[in-house]
């Protein structure tokens, strides 16, 4: 059964993790205090695993599957021994406390099985509940500890479960299609000779254009002159790293800074509703510096950037969904002259 568990373990940590996950795998280490009268060891070591089925949209979190058994004989109180082996669903609720801790309930049952029955010791039905806390100890990973009681159906004797898990997500939740901007309309003018081109595509012609070479995407005023434009960086929730997948949009802003050195940005940066509103006031903040840091890194001028965080006041999709908040963990530059 060791060894069972230890395979266990190992395969669960070659999941690969995500941060918007499906599923949660979590080796458990425990042990089991019995009541008195069931002439079993009072207290005994467990070993097991568990999965959990997060649930979206829903007032249960997660629907937990898993199984415990014993690591070391079970002794009766006539000398022989036994092992015993439960299977169980859960239903689980969490309430977050912070962004690294949670609280969390589970309610279900399950059957629990003996290898010699003994002394009304015998397999059948129980039910159970609990409580536990989760802390966060990185992106994908966390500590739980929970406390679960068990009552037996058919006699009515009671266990007292206590475990120590370490949850890995995995099962990357799809991300939404990205959004793609209408382009704003075009002015047709009276008919000329020559067909007007609006060479940037920023619906502004070019006779009329006075800031050429437009990023794709920009808003920009009457004059074709760029006065907000998305940086499409998206953060992990609860970070404020720019992974390198985002480079090349940085790259190109800065690009456009520095050909045009009489424009000033506001850097604005946004994170969803998960956690307190000073703790993501303080994220957003720390995400508009690192863009900047970014930028600065590419030879923008310091004194032309300007950063600031909005936290979770200035959502842009629902904070109900993975979808949603991911777009809501944003970053965009306001153009001044």
């Amino acid at each position: 059964m060791k060894k069972i568990l230890l395979s266990s373990v190992v395969c669960a940590s070659m999941m690969f993790a995500a941060s918007d996950y499906k599923y949660e795998i979590t080796p458990m280490v425990g042990g089991v205090y019995t009541e008195g009268n069931l002439d079993l060891d009072r207290n005994y070591a467990n070993g097991g695993l568990a999965i959990g089925f997060n649930q979206f949209d829903s007032i249960i979190d997660q629907v937990e599957l898993g199984f415990l058994r014993s690591t070391e004989d079970v002794d009766y109180t006539n000398g022989t021994d036994t092992g015993v082996t439960r299977v169980f669903t859960n239903l689980v609720k969490e309430y977050a406390l912070t962004s690294d801790f949670s609280l969390y309930s589970l309610i279900g049952a399950g059957v629990e099985f003996f290898d010699d029955e003994n002394f009304d010791n015998e397999n059948g039905l129980f039910g159970n509940y609990g409580a536990g806390i989760k802390y966060k100890i990185a992106d994908q990973f966390a500590l739980k500890f929970d406390v679960r009681h068990l009552i037996e159906v058919d006699n009515g004797d009671n266990n007292l479960l206590y475990n120590l898990g370490f949850a890995m997500p995995f099962g990357e939740v799809a991300k939404p299609a990205p959004v793609v901007e209408a382009p704003a309309p075009v002015v047709v003018p009276a008919p000329v000779v020559e067909t007007p081109k609006d060479s940037d595509n920023d619906g502004v012609l070019d006779t009329l254009d006075k800031c050429p070479n437009t990023m794709v995407g920009a808003s920009v005023d009457n004059t074709g002159c760029m006065t907000l434009v998305n940086l499409n960086i998206n953060f992990d929730t609860d970070s404020a790293v720019i992974k390198d997948s985002y480079n090349s949009r940085i790259v190109e802003f800065a690009n456009m800074m520095k050909n045009n050195t009489n424009l000033k940005a506001t850097i604005e940066a946004h994170t969803d509703s998960v956690g307190s509103n000073k703790y993501n006031q303080k994220l957003s903040e720390r995400r508009a510096s690192s863009t900047v840091e970014a930028l600065k890194a590419l030879d923008v001028d310091s004194s032309r950037l300007t950063a600031i965080g909005y936290g979770e006041t200035k959502p842009v999709a629902t904070n109900k969904t993975a979808e949603g908040r991911a777009e809501n963990r944003r970053v965009t530059a306001v153009i001044n002259k």
